[in-house]
Formats: structure tokens, C-alpha cells, sequence
């Protein structure tokens, strides 16, 4: 296996949780693999948990585009490099990533988020009442996850649920690999109106929001609020919806873990840690540039390269947790890297576990025989795109 793969094999899951076979192999025999992306560059692909570390807490490895190189899009193009954009810090290294991050960290500390449960739990309730209300069967993804998700989140940031119909699609819409590159650029201007809208209104009256406190350390301009605030809800959204469904899904298909949960429910926390690892759904845009030659896995980087970083595969890597393609409650899941690692490790982690944690719980509580409505096979998935889940769940309760 000294040939290159190509960007297409690394999409070819297996089955409904797992990532491609080729991981397994790769992870044997080369765990840093050559991989030729759609445009023709030839750079790296880390699939061991011990590198998917190495690179993501090296600074010799940047995640800036300014002077990176990323070589595909979702739609199969190069992208070019291009100016960093006032505010989006994901995409920028320290120390301009560390100034914008540390304004949002204590948005997010373990503390500040705890005392979001009511708020989390109340939304869950009334999610709930709803779903007894239209009867005894929907689609999760409709009548639970995405309201309970955007409900929280929204208002957090400062967004107006109300006028969400300006911002919910936005990410499903950007992060579709079939879609339209036009489509995706006009919705991303829509939803900056809307964020610079709601900045405006935010200066004028001020709330308990994300949004109004940056406003009022008065360290930001415009643009930059803008940039972070449509970070946070790209970034924060789609990928907490799709841990949820997809957790879910996960939990009624291998139902001697879910009897397990249920008869104690005091495992939650681990539960949560476990379906994080197992179902990884940040799933395929991890990548860093070398900035330097750097020594690699018994690899030779060299400088300007891209090594995308595999979190599905790292996470089910054996070296770091046994027998990892079962789904087990019961795991020790430290270090697993669903959040990723290092300076660009997700800010708002501590939010998505709260929501997580709060909506399992709720959701097995209430529905003591909450199921699949369709067979397990003909729940359909979405494979392709940052951010892996299933585009419907058919449940019955």
C-alpha cells in the first residue's frame, strides 16, 4: 500500500457508523498516507490517534488559508489563498487566533454553561410536549433535535429564533458538497445581513447574549463581530443537531446499550462521551499546513503540504481504545478527539455536551419505547460534507 489514495476513498463508508475500511488498513501499514486531492495536489492523510494529535497540537502546522493551502472545496475545486477575515479565528493561528478565542472561552467554561440547564432542559420539555402533541410518530431530526439545538443556540448567541427562517438553512445549505456554489454564496450573504442587522439592534439595546457582551468589551469592530458571530452559529449548529440524530440513531440500533442507559441513567455522561467518539460527526475538514519540513510518523512533510486529519478514524483507532467499532457505554473514551485538539479544539464543547446530555436524558425518560419507524438500513445518511449525520430519523414513541 505505497500508492497514494485518492480524496474519493476517504468518503467510502462501510456501514451506518463506520468510517472506511481503508482507515484500518492505512492505520497498519502507514497511519500518515500519501493522498492525492481532487485539484491534483499530493499531500497527507493521518488516521492514528497518536498523529491526529501530533499535527493538531504542533505549531508547525498552521489552519490559516491566508498562507495555507486547502486544495479542494465541498464543490471540487481549489481554493485559492485569500486575505483572513476579520473575526473567523478558526481560520487563523495564534496569536491573532488566541485573541479572538480568548474573548469567547469564558462564554463557554464548564461553569458558565451549567447554569444554561434549566434553560436547556425547559426547551427539551417543551420539544417533548410537542411531539406527544402531533402523535406518535415524525421525523427526530424535525420534532426534537434541530428545534431543541436552535433554540438554545440562537438565543445564546443573540439571534432571534423567530426570524429563523434568515439563518437555519445556512449551514446545511453551505456545507453541501452537491449543492450550488452560487446558492451557498447567496445564502452566506443573507445570513451576514440578518448577524449585522442584529448587531445594530444589539447596540441600541443591549441583551444577555454573546453578541451584546462582545459589543460591550468594545475591542471588536463590525466586521469582526459579524465574522464570530456567523462562526459560532456555523460552527455550533449543524454539528450539535447532527450528534444528536446521529447519537440517537445510534442508541435505538444497538438497543442492549440503550436497555443499559435506561436501566441507569447515572451513566449519561459517559453515554454521551462514547457516542461522541463512536459517531465522530466532524468528520473530514481537519486539515493543517506545514509551515516547515517537519519529520512525520516516519513521513517526510514538506513545507506547504496539506495533512488532512482523519478524527473518525483517529477515534476508532486500537492502539487507543479497544474493540472501537462497538459502541460500548461502558468505555474509558479519554483523549477521544471528537472536538478535536489543541489551540482550535471547539470552544463550545462544554455547550454541545450540556444539550447532548439534556436531550438523551429527556428524550429516554419520556419515551420508554421510543424506537426506529423505519428499518435501520433505510435510514439515509449523509455521508459526504463537513459534517456526517442522517438526513431524516423516522422515530416512533
Amino acid at each position: 500500500m505505497s500508492e497514494a489514495i485518492s480524496y474519493e476513498d476517504a468518503w467510502a463508508r462501510i456501514d451506518k457508523f463506520d468510517p472506511p475500511a481503508l482507515f484500518d488498513e492505512l492505520r497498519k501499514e502507514r497511519p500518515l498516507a500519501r493522498m492525492i486531492y481532487p485539484d491534483g495536489h499530493v499531500g497527507w492523510i493521518a488516521t492514528s490517534h497518536e498523529l491526529a494529535r501530533q499535527v493538531l497540537g504542533d505549531p508547525r502546522f498552521s489552519h490559516s488559508l491566508e498562507i495555507g493551502h486547502f486544495p479542494v472545496t465541498k464543490y471540487g475545486g481549489p481554493v485559492p489563498q485569500f486575505p483572513a477575515m476579520p473575526g473567523m479565528f478558526i481560520h487563523m493561528d495564534p496569536p491573532d487566533q488566541t485573541r479572538f478565542r480568548k474573548l469567547l472561552t469564558k462564554e463557554f467554561t464548564v461553569r458558565g454553561v451549567s447554569r444554561l440547564t434549566p434553560v436547556v432542559e425547559a426547551v427539551a420539555a417543551e420539544q417533548i410536549a410537542e411531539m406527544r402533541a402531533q402523535g406518535d410518530t415524525g421525523d427526530f431530526l424535525e420534532v426534537f433535535a434541530r428545534p431543541l439545538v436552535l433554540k438554545v443556540l440562537a438565543p445564546l448567541i443573540g439571534l432571534d429564533y423567530g426570524e429563523r427562517h434568515r439563518f437555519a438553512d445556512a449551514p446545511a445549505v453551505m456545507n453541501d458538497p452537491f449543492g450550488d456554489p452560487q446558492a451557498a454564496m447567496a445564502v452566506f450573504q443573507q445570513v451576514g445581513e440578518f448577524v449585522h442587522e442584529t448587531i445594530a439592534r444589539k447596540k441600541a439595546t443591549p441583551g444577555d447574549d454573546i453578541v451584546s457582551r462582545l459589543i460591550a468589551t468594545g475591542e471588536l469592530s463590525d466586521e469582526e463581530l459579524g465574522n464570530i458571530t456567523t462562526l459560532l452559529l456555523f460552527a455550533g449548529y449543524e454539528t450539535t443537531e447532527g450528534a444528536l440524530a446521529t447519537g440517537t440513531f445510534a442508541l435505538l440500533h444497538h438497543t442492549d446499550q440503550l436497555a443499559a442507559l435506561r436501566g441507569d441513567l447515572s451513566k449519561i455522561d459517559d453515554a454521551v462521551e462514547e457516542i461522541l467518539r463512536y459517531v465522530t460527526v466532524n468528520q473530514y475538514e481537519t486539515f493543517r499546513t506545514a509551515l516547515e519540513d517537519v519529520e512525520l510518523g516516519g513521513e517526510f512533510v514538506t513545507k506547504g503540504e496539506t495533512v488532512t486529519v482523519s478524527l473518525p478514524a483517529a477515534n476508532r483507532d486500537p492502539a487507543k481504545f479497544g474493540c472501537p467499532a462497538d459502541l460500548d457505554l461502558d468505555r474509558d473514551t479519554a483523549g477521544h478527539v471528537a472536538f478535536g485538539y489543541g489551540v482550535h479544539q471547539c470552544v463550545g464543547q462544554n455547550l454541545a455536551r450540556l444539550v447532548l446530555r439534556t436531550g438523551f436524558r429527556s428524550l429516554l425518560e419520556a419515551f420508554p419505547d421510543l424506537r426506529l419507524a423505519v428499518p435501520a438500513d433505510e435510514i439515509p445518511l449523509r455521508t459526504k460534507g463537513s459534517v456526517f449525520s442522517v438526513k431524516s430519523l423516522p422515530v416512533s414513541w
